[in-house]
C-alpha cells in the first residue's frame, strides 16, 4: 500500500486508537488533489460548503488520514456548522453527550437526532455549512506534535484518497485527517 514507510510516534498514537483501520500520511499528490475536488463540494439545496478544517491542514507539515470505524472516539467539537450570511450559527452538529444542551429548549428545531437548527438566526441567502478544525488531544507538545487539527474530508475526497491507495471503499468506515505542525 505505501511505500518505505517510516512509523512516526504520532502514526504510531493514531495506530494505537480504537476503532483505526488505517492510518498513514497523505502525500503532496492526493492532498492537491483532494483540495481541487474540495473547492468544488456543494451541500442539499446547492448550499455552499466550506471545509475550513482541511484547508487549515494543508498548511502543516504533515497530514495523516485515518480510516475508522464506529469504536472511534467522537469528535471533541461539533465538526458541521451551519453559518449565516453575517457569520452568525444556524445550526450545528450534536453528538449523544451534547444532546442534553438542546433536548427541552424550545429554540431549536431538530433536523436530524445529530442536527440542530436555530430558527431564530436568519439568513439572506448567503448561508454556508462550516467544516471547522477540530482539536485532536491526542497528538501535542509530549509527543512532537503542536498546531494539532483533524477535520473531516468531503465524502467524494474520502472516495478519492481510499482509490488513490488501493483502500476497500466500506460504507461502515469513515475517515478523519489530522495534520499537525513538528515540534
Amino acid at each position: 500500500m505505501m511505500s518505505e514507510e517510516v512509523v512516526s510516534k504520532p502514526l504510531e498514537i493514531i495506530r494505537n486508537m480504537k476503532g483505526v483501520i488505517h492510518a498513514f500520511y497523505l502525500d503532496k499528490e492526493i492532498l492537491d488533489r483532494m483540495k481541487e475536488e474540495e473547492e468544488k463540494v456543494l451541500a442539499m439545496g446547492n448550499i455552499v460548503v466550506h471545509n475550513d478544517g482541511f484547508a487549515e491542514a494543508l498548511k502543516r507539515d504533515h497530514v495523516i488520514a485515518i480510516i475508522k470505524d464506529p469504536r472511534f472516539r467522537p469528535p471533541p467539537e461539533p465538526t458541521v456548522i451551519l453559518m449565516s450570511d453575517s457569520g452568525e450559527i444556524m445550526g450545528l452538529e450534536v453528538f449523544p453527550f451534547t444532546a442534553k444542551e438542546y433536548l427541552n429548549r424550545e429554540d431549536v428545531i431538530w433536523l436530524s437526532d445529530a442536527f440542530v437548527l436555530f430558527p431564530e438566526v436568519k439568513g439572506m441567502g448567503g448561508e454556508r455549512f462550516v467544516m471547522p478544525s477540530v482539536s485532536f488531544p491526542e497528538l501535542n507538545e509530549s509527543n512532537g506534535c503542536k498546531d494539532v487539527i483533524s477535520c473531516s474530508p468531503a465524502p467524494t475526497c474520502d472516495l478519492m484518497m481510499r482509490k488513490y491507495y488501493k483502500l476497500q471503499d466500506d460504507p461502515k468506515l469513515a475517515s478523519v485527517l489530522v495534520g499537525y505542525n513538528d515540534l
